[in-house]
């Protein structure tokens, strides 16, 4: 049997190679956070300037996502993959020798061009080669490297980026990511695209209501978690009174959360999708409301966070809902899912920002993340409305028939 075959028979050893590129993605997408005060050093800006680096790339996780899913229609999934992770390479590998401000704008947002369409494609893929039954298994599997890189990859890069330079960081992420593309073209399955597909048959999945619901439900929900991430360290210095040190400790609580949650979730959401989600969501809203009470103390504040970042499995469970609801649409939907994540990633920050700008302390983005996880919630129930009121008008279409 050969290596391709041997990997064909365990889907789990293209999963983890599929993973590989989620934890490149996760270690540079959530270490540039961490590294803003050194990049801002680097690069001569002042800190909220070097905050657009971040904005840079995340958009062009937004723009990069439905463009590339589109315009690749008709590519085999197996050789997409490779272009996006040898693409997400290049930008990586620019970003670590970017000899000014301006041009690491330019270079972050090449570097997010290929993040959302790569999710999408390998999720798609993982669930490709397991029973219908495990498809949120599976996405689940891919996720975890991204979550493995907020436990291990983050404060690695962190600390490297402090005793070296943050240049290093984006260059091993570089190298990352051409391990994957050669993992990937080495192990994933050979596939043709389908006869009948084109960049108009991905739009289709626009005039979906179900599609737009579920991607606003990730784009509203899923802001809380950022909301409390973004300004986690500061609220632990200010609020908790820790040591600096003792903030990876914290950050690494949430990693552990978040890949807890890709590891139980999945088997709940196979058997009962939509409800899963909305547990999600109320989980979420519960835990970030009691924020500003846990973060005077580093033991609850810890429970606290960590129990935020299992709440971030909802990105799993609505990439499959995006599966079920996208017809023939599968890569658009699928890769649009991650720029309603990074429109989370924009709108959760924000309005905590403006919480914290009005005065009422860094502990309201609890609030403000508690608020739109109940937002989330409510996209999910009109979902949820619209998805049964399509179902009844069929069935009473089809009794109209039948008669």
């Amino acid at each position: 049997m050969t290596f391709r075959q041997n990997a064909a028979a365990h889907p789990g050893i293209i999963h983890l190679a599929l993973a590989v590129g989620g934890f490149a993605i996760g270690t540079t997408e959530f270490a540039a956070m961490s590294l803003e005060p050194d990049l801002a050093r680097g690069l001569g800006v002042d800190a909220p300037t070097a905050g657009h680096v971040i904005s840079a790339y995340a958009l062009g996780v937004v723009v990069g996502a439905p463009t590339i899913a589109v315009l690749s229609a008709r590519l085999p999934r197996r050789w997409l993959l490779v272009a996006l992770m040898t693409l997400f390479a290049i930008g990586n590998g620019l970003s670590a020798l970017a000899p000014t401000y301006g041009w690491m704008l330019a270079f972050r947002f090449l570097a997010g061009l290929p993040h959302g369409a790569y999710f999408g494609i390998a999720s798609l893929v993982a669930a490709s080669l397991v029973p219908p039954a495990r498809r949120t298994q599976a996405v689940g599997r891919i996720m975890l490297g991204l979550t493995v890189a907020t436990i291990v990859g983050v404060p690695l890069a962190t600390w490297l980026g402090q005793i070296a330079s943050w240049r290093w960081v984006f260059a091993i992420v570089a190298g990352l990511a051409l391990f994957t593309a050669a993992l990937v073209g080495t192990l994933a399955p050979r596939d043709r695209a389908a006869a009948n597909a084109s960049p108009l048959r991905e739009l289709g999945a626009l005039r979906r209501p179900q599609v737009w619901l579920t991607l606003a439900t990730g784009a509203i929900g899923f802001g809380g978690l950022f909301a409390v991430y973004t300004y986690l360290a500061a609220t632990l210095v200010a609020v908790t009174g820790v040591p600096r040190s003792t903030v990876p400790m914290v950050l690494a609580a949430f990693g552990v959360g978040m890949t807890l949650g890709n590891l139980v979730v999945p088997r709940f959401a196979d058997r009962a999708l939509m409800p899963t989600a909305g547990v999600l969501l109320v989980w979420s809203a519960a835990w970030l409301a009691l924020f500003p009470v846990a973060a005077h103390h580093l033991t609850f504040v810890i429970v606290d966070v960590l129990a935020i970042g299992f709440g971030g499995a909802l990105a799993t469970v609505l990439q499959t809902r995006l599966m079920d609801v996208a017809g023939d649409a599968q890569g658009l939907a699928a890769a649009l899912n991650h720029s309603a994540f990074n429109v989370a990633n924009a709108l959760g920050p924000w309005l905590g920002g403006l919480a914290i700008a009005a005065g009422y302390g860094w502990t309201a983005t609890g609030w403000v993340g508690s608020s739109l996880a109940l937002g989330g919630l409510l996209l999910w129930a009109l979902s949820l409305a619209q998805a049964g009121g399509l179902r009844l008008r069929g069935e009473r279409e089809g009794l109209g028939q039948r008669a």
